[in-house]
């Protein structure tokens, strides 16, 4: 089955001095991998049994054939005027998604039908994953270049670095969310019939 977990999520502020237009600008960008292991199913093994074994994902002892780690990660810049006011002028905003994988290296005919339609099922699972990541990374963005003038930069910082938090947190819970409720891919196909 899918599960996605994610890791600590570091907010980075940066600050620069520099005039830009009053609009804050934004920009999210992407970076997505996929992390293949292999699995050699013997033709007395149940496909089960052979994704068991090869698994490198444990997780509360349990075993998962597939995994999904994202990452956001924000930038912003800020322009202070003459009274010492701060505004956000420029958000940069990363989200790096890594997908872990079964890849069925050998195995026989039936288990290499019964694997097709598990994987995808399972890879469609885990791209709902890289959802949750997305949907915070838009978020974190485009909040943090509405956010109104602060009466100081350490307060505008503050404040960024807060929304991009808890805009983190609203993700996470709706990922749980959705692990439990498609109880990790299964009601999506990915399971196994033996």
């Amino acid at each position: 089955m899918g599960r996605g977990r994610l890791s600590l999520h570091n907010a980075l502020g940066a600050c620069a001095l520099a005039c830009m237009s009053l609009a804050a600008r934004a920009e999210v960008q992407e970076s997505h991998a996929r992390e293949p292991y292999p699995v050699h199913a013997r033709p007395e093994q149940t496909l089960r049994e052979a994704l068991n074994a090869a698994t490198p994902i444990t997780s509360g002892g349990q075993r998962f054939h597939g995994y999904t780690h994202w990452n956001v990660r924000w930038n912003f810049w800020w322009q202070q005027d003459t009274a010492g006011r701060c505004r956000i002028t420029r958000v940069s905003t990363r989200l790096q998604s890594r997908i872990q994988m079964p890849e069925l290296a050998t195995g026989t005919a039936a288990q290499t039908a019964a694997f097709a339609r598990y994987h995808t099922a399972l890879y469609q699972h885990e791209l709902g994953h890289v959802e949750f990541g997305r949907k915070a990374a838009q978020a974190i963005d485009r909040g943090i270049a509405a956010l109104p003038p602060a009466p100081d930069c350490p307060t505008l910082e503050q404040q960024a670095n807060a929304l991009g938090q808890r805009l983190l947190a609203e993700q996470v819970q709706q990922e749980r969310d959705y692990d439990q409720r498609t109880r990790h891919g299964a009601t999506q196909g990915a399971q196994l019939t033996d």
